[in-house]
Order: structure tokens, then sequence, then C-alpha cells
């Protein structure tokens, strides 16, 4: 796809924990529409709380593993049968939170294609790294609001669980973030949302001389996310 557009909320978190700034990004592509209720299985709706709380998760546990934090600003949750680190840092759970949120009911109309979450050198604003959560959408997207999943949750925790050991694994191969670091979260969607107020233009954002790495996807049946982290290679 080319010809982007892009949105960017002004939100923006670097390293440097008293000069937190926080920014989101919007770039935009192209997707279809979709609804749907069902009370004997997994919603569309459903099913993008199922992605939101994996990035929730995900996105966390990135922030621990690369460093962005220090680690005594992490508790440990339990989810997925796993220990989780999450940031007990109240600017960060509300800046997810409002991300998450928005990014739900655009899940759930079927808008995204894409969660980037975009690691950058805060002194030379290069990018280091940057995690891409990619959205397909499966099933009879014709049914509308009738679509619905009978996957089990218990199978799609699994490939979750499956995921988030792969991202705490990671850190085995990826290169050291030995400087200042800031994250960025961009969303790729359709250009005919409605977009709230503080979102703005913003340009997609590339690594040179890169490597990318493919996870594991999980899927609810109506949305499967797969999750690549694409770095920069040292000199």
């Amino acid at each position: 796809m080319s010809n982007f557009n892009g949105f960017v909320f002004s939100t923006k978190f670097s390293l440097d924990y008293f000069n937190n700034f926080k920014r989101i990004y919007l770039i935009i592509s192209i997707m279809t529409t979709a609804a749907v209720k069902n009370k004997s299985a997994i919603t569309v709706k459903g099913s993008a709380d199922i992605v939101c709380d994996y990035l929730n998760y995900g996105i966390n546990s990135i922030l621990y593993q690369r460093g962005l934090y220090p680690p005594e600003n992490f508790k440990t949750e339990e989810n997925y049968g796993l220990n989780i680190l999450m940031s007990t840092d109240n600017k960060i759970k509300d800046y997810l939170s409002t991300v998450l949120g928005q990014l739900k009911d655009w899940l759930a109309m079927r808008r995204v294609n894409k969660v980037a979450l975009i690691i950058t050198n805060v002194k030379s604003l290069e990018v280091m790294e940057r995690w891409d959560f990619k959205v397909e959408y499966e099933g009879d997207t014709e049914l509308g609001d009738a679509q619905v999943s009978e996957k089990p949750l218990k199978q799609i925790k699994n490939e979750i669980r499956d995921v988030l050991k792969q991202i705490t694994s990671s850190v085995t191969y990826l290169p050291l973030l030995d400087c200042i670091c800031s994250f960025d979260i961009q969303i790729y969607a359709k250009d005919d949302i409605e977009l709230p107020e503080e979102w703005a233009q913003a340009e997609p954002a590339n690594i040179k001389n890169a490597q990318s790495v493919k996870m594991r996807s999980f899927s609810t049946n109506i949305h499967k996310m797969e999750t690549i982290v694409t770095y920069k290679l040292e000199d």
C-alpha cells in the first residue's frame, strides 16, 4: 500500500522520567466495515477487546524488556499463565488506556490494519526499533452484525501466551538500546474514520539497515494478529 495520509495525537514518552511527552500516530490505509452482537460466542467487539488486551500486555512487556523505564516502575501481573511486567506509571497507563480505548472502536469497525510501537533515539531522533502488530479480518464479513466466532477462549489465550513468550525472549537477539529512547504508537487505519480533535498527520517510521523477525500469530477467527519486530543492525 502507498500514498498514506496520517494523523497524530500529541503524546510521547521517553526514558527521561521527568520529561514525559506523549504522542500517538494514526497513519491511513484501507479496510472494510463490520459490527457483531451475539451472547453465545465471541463478537467483533469481544474480539477487539481480546486484541487490545494482548496489545496492553505486549506493549508493557516491550517497555520493560527494552529498558525504556527503570525496573522499579513495573509490577508483576499474572495473565495468560504468565507473570507479565506492567508499568505503574499513571501517565503511561492513562496514555495506553486512551490509545487502546479508541483502537477497540476502530477494530470493531474493521478500520485498522496495523498498530506499530516505535522506539526512537531521543537525541538523534533516529528510529531504533519498530514493533508491528498487523491485523487481518477473518470469517464471513458479509454477515455484518451476525458474525461471531465459536473459537474457545482458552485456545486463543494459549496462542497469545506463546506470542508473549517470544516477546520476552527477544532480548536475547535484539541490540542493546544504549541511548535515551522514546516510544510512539502508530495506528494504520482507513481514511474515512472520524478522528478525535487531537489527531494530526504523521509519517511512517522507517529504519535504515534493518532486520526483521516475525513471531507467532494468534486469531480469534474474527481478528488475526501477527507480531513483527524490526530493528536497526549494529554498524
